[in-house]
């Protein structure tokens, strides 16, 4: 049985991304209405000050269908989706810009000129997608990380998301984010292999991740359900109180945010993290809310960018 719940933008989220000044964000090939809505709205809610990458002639016959002046909106031409990706790299690398949104072009495509070596946005730290997931009605939030990006990552790689999701929560404001480090029990097992490198991420961790609680390995149940977690008897600070659940491949990350989405109407904002500045993707299935949510919580991450 499917929500029919309506989705809801955190209010919470857009309060912080006001606080700050609007962030300038490229929008990667501005060129179809549901791009231009998105940038539209998110500058109208005082989130960012829109620059569009893409075919001047499209951007401009968009603006005037859905009403907007883009008089005073920076319009940067390009012939392509390959190009207007390098451009927005490049605007991104030499500061003109703090943060990108994927607008219509290919993820891959934007994620080839973010990752070039030369030309691109890479950092020491591997890139990962991290999910800001909220449910109407409900306080708080749950951070997915990786359901997007990373296919099936080892133990180094792990580390990684795991250090881009902590940095993010820092720059939330969560001081002292708690991360479970997911996997089907709490008892390490060598016939499930998740276990054993949940075990080891938790460990370096202790060891080497400053600003954060992390346990693992932890089924689900047990580590957002303060209830599950006291009938089992575990007994740790993430127990029942995870803020950030770290997944050992997409496809766990896929289905259960997913599941979110189409069983609780969870509004999924959606970030890249781990370059040298947050981009956001979209899906084309997206509700409005979500749009609007990832254009916040890519202000949010730029505006804290220093932390990183």
């Amino acid at each position: 049985m499917l929500s029919t719940a309506k989705f809801e933008c955190p209010a919470d989220l857009l309060q912080q991304a006001r606080q700050t000044l609007p962030v300038r964000m490229a929008v990667v090939g501005a060129t179809d209405e549901l791009s231009m809505e998105s940038a539209r709205r998110a500058c109208e809610q005082g989130l960012i000050e829109p620059v569009l990458v893409g075919d001047e002639k499209i951007i401009l016959g968009l603006a005037k269908t859905i009403g907007w002046d883009v008089t005073d909106v920076r319009i940067i031409n390009t012939g392509d989706e390959a190009e207007s990706a390098a451009v927005s790299t490049s605007l991104a690398r030499e500061r003109e810009v703090g943060a990108l949104m994927k607008g219509h072009v290919h993820t891959d495509t934007l994620m080839r000129a973010v990752i070039n070596a030369q030309t691109g946005l890479r950092t020491q730290r591997r890139v990962s997608h991290a999910f800001y997931m909220t449910v109407p009605q409900r306080k708080g939030s749950l951070v997915i990380t990786d359901a997007a990006v990373n296919v099936a990552p080892g133990a180094d790689q792990l580390m990684d998301i795991l250090g881009n999701a902590v940095q993010m929560m820092h720059a939330l404001g969560n001081a002292q984010p708690r991360v479970a480090v997911l996997s089907a029990t709490e008892q390490p097992s060598a016939a499930m292999p998740s276990s054993l490198v949940a075990e080891e991420i938790a460990n370096r961790a202790r060891q080497t991740v400053d600003g954060a609680f992390v346990e693992g390995p932890m089924a689900f149940d047990n580590a957002v359900s303060a209830e599950a977690a006291a009938i089992k008897g575990i007994e740790n600070p993430v127990a029942g109180r995870a803020d950030v659940v770290l997944v050992p491949n997409i496809e766990t990350g896929n289905a259960l945010f997913k599941s979110m989405v189409y069983l609780l109407s969870a509004t999924a904002a959606g970030v890249v993290l781990g370059a040298r500045v947050p981009i956001v993707l979209t899906s084309r299935a997206d509700p409005p809310e979500a749009r609007l949510a990832s254009a916040a919580l890519g202000a949010v991450i730029s505006a804290g960018e220093d932390s990183f």
